[in-house]
């Protein structure tokens, strides 16, 4: 008789005897089961283990097993009724929970928006939260709106069209984007977008209540005809854009759409909001300035987060604006968090201010290059079909069209099946 099925015979026994027996009860001893069953002990430690692990029994180190005092399963809850209560679900829920799955052990991820472990600063970043927590003052409550040196260094990163006290410091992008459009909008206006655009944006708006509009967009970027003929026939008063390689498309506002985009949005009377969330990652040449560091009006909602360059564990963002827009995001803010984390803040901080972090945007740069172009060549030799006419010059995505009439959920499917794991297109319009 094999293995598993000595297993299953010593399960069932230890199984009946704990049943019949009160809680307590303690079992036959390995000896006493292994000359019962003539099996190994080995086997004897698998059957404890499962029924272990199905809470019939339990073991007490040195005086063997005993039934488990917490064999009876209490009545399974009926927790349909929450169905009904709650509703439907937001739209973009699921594609965002599909989106952040970790993928399966030993798949080959092509789907984060993260940097790679080995491109992480682990060391740089470890360091300085350990300076960090050995400070008392970084436990203590600070402003709310976030450390006054921390806010001065993004305000500075932004150009110089914003000042310190415009900003307030976020956990996280998608937090600061969330707060944006639940505090600039209320459920049932309308946000226009770049058509295809970064999924969470999209999953936030719905969450909103927000009616979303696609704008297109090229390899220029945003159309800047196409988004004042938007503002003229909805009416919006919003409009998110990536201007700095867009996710998932690559594509960076060219410099004669810039002003071309500003006075649209200027024309309209309505807000700008910059998810400056690649300035760190520009493979080629320089990354141009942001639009806020041109925008005289406050027209612009400027956001930039540390965490697509550095690490998903640091999630520390900023959002800076203007005038009253400005006063209503940071009181948006307060409500939703109080405050981030001190020790967090001080650590991105030391982080920000430390040689460590230039020599890693260094060093991050040719590891995208290097990462970029093998993904470009072995497209080439294997799927040429596939290979993108335009490259992108920074970000973390290469976004390829597929062939005419190929279904890009089979695709995904597929390519999961083959221990690749993709994501498919059509959540980004």
């Amino acid at each position: 008789m094999n293995d598993g099925s000595a297993i299953e015979r010593v399960v069932r026994h230890l199984g009946a005897l704990a049943a019949d027996a009160v809680p307590g009860t303690r079992l036959p001893s390995v000896r006493e089961l292994t000359a019962h069953h003539h099996v190994s002990p080995v086997t004897v430690a698998e059957a404890t283990r499962r029924l272990v692990a199905d809470g019939l029994i339990e073991t007490r180190p040195g005086r063997g097993a005993y039934v488990s005092n917490r064999r009876a399963d209490p009545p399974r809850p009926d927790l349909s009724w929450q169905t009904v209560a709650l509703g439907s679900r937001r739209d973009g829920e699921e594609e965002m929970q599909a989106l952040l799955a970790l993928p399966p052990s030993g798949a080959i991820p092509l789907t984060g928006g993260y940097l790679d472990p080995d491109l992480q600063p682990a060391a740089a970043l470890g360091a300085a939260l350990a300076r960090a927590a050995r400070q008392p003052a970084a436990w203590q409550r600070g402003p709310v709106e976030g450390r006054a040196d921390l806010r001065a260094w993004f305000a500075r990163a932004a150009g110089g069209g914003l000042r310190a006290e415009d900003m307030v410091i976020c956990p996280g992008g998608q937090a600061a984007l969330s707060t944006t459009l639940r505090a600039l909008t209320t459920p049932g206006d309308t946000l226009l977008v770049e058509s295809p655009t970064y999924l969470g944006a999209l999953a936030a708006a719905r969450a909103a209540g927000l009616r979303v509009v696609p704008v297109p967009a090229d390899t220029d970027g945003v159309r800047p005809d196409q988004l004042a003929a938007a503002f003229a026939r909805t009416g919006a008063r919003l409009f998110y854009c990536q201007p700095l390689h867009a996710n998932p498309h690559g594509a960076t506002l060219s410099p004669a759409r810039r002003a071309q985009v500003a006075e649209a949005v200027r024309d309209a009377g309505a807000f700008l909001i910059e998810d400056d969330y690649a300035r760190d990652l520009t493979i080629d040449g320089e990354a141009p300035p942001p639009l806020a560091a041109d925008d005289p009006d406050g027209h612009v909602v400027y956001l930039r987060s540390l965490t697509k360059p550095a690490a998903p564990g640091l999630r520390i963002a900023a959002l800076g604006a203007r005038g009253p827009a400005g006063a209503r995001l940071r009181a948006a803010r307060l409500l939703d968090d109080l405050f981030v984390a001190g020790p967090l803040q001080q650590a991105a901080l030391e982080f920000l201010t430390a040689p460590a972090w230039d020599r890693h945007r260094r060093s991050l740069r040719g590891q995208l290059r290097a990462r970029r172009e093998a993904l470009l060549a072995a497209l080439d030799r294997h799927l040429p079909q596939l290979a993108p006419r335009d490259v992108p010059r920074g970000g973390l995505h290469l976004w390829v069209r597929l062939p005419d009439n190929t279904d890009d959920v089979t695709v995904t499917t597929a390519a999961a099946a083959a221990g690749v794991t993709v994501f498919p297109g059509r959540p980004w319009y």
